[in-house]
């Protein structure tokens, strides 16, 4: 009985703190398609969503990410998993909506964002998302419908 006492003590220590950085709020605004504005304790906090990277607005489905990404969140109240802060100061999370759909892989599995592999660094939920983005390649769903999709990080690039 003590060692599963030990156990429970160990994964409350575990899990406890990822709970701790977890909250609740509503998108009030859409930025692109991997960032939103969430308005918390009556401030809004500019989220960018971890793990992806969706078209930028003058790319190819740059656009339609944004829609996307309105058309599910917006006016939603969401949970905010942080996981970090960008060089730009916001908040990068894993983004949870009412019906327990998580964003970030919503938008990979429907073909409006790349799994940005430089950033997803959770084997677990990287490897399903790459996963999804595979399947949304061979399906020629959303982006993957253009021969030539060009990840956002090449096009910042020129």
């Amino acid at each position: 009985m003590d060692s599963w006492k030990l156990f429970l003590c160990v994964l409350l220590l575990l899990i406890l703190p990822m709970q701790l950085l977890a909250w609740h709020g509503k998108v009030v605004g859409i930025s692109d398609g991997d960032t939103i504005k969430v308005l918390r304790d009556r401030q809004e906090i500019k989220i960018r969503l971890w793990g992806i990277d969706c078209p930028e607005a003058h790319q190819d489905f740059g656009t339609r990410a944004k829609k996307y990404t309105s058309g599910l969140a917006f006016g939603q109240f969401v949970d905010v998993d942080e996981i970090d802060r960008d060089r730009y100061g916001r908040t990068v999370a894993k983004v949870t909506l009412p019906d327990g759909q998580v964003l970030n892989e919503a938008l990979v599995k429907d073909g409006m964002a790349w799994v940005y592999t430089k950033y997803c660094n959770r084997p677990g939920v990287c490897s399903r998302w790459q996963e999804l983005e595979q399947a949304a390649r061979s399906q020629k769903i959303g982006l993957w419908s253009m021969p030539n999709a060009i990840p956002p990080w090449e096009f910042r690039k020129k």
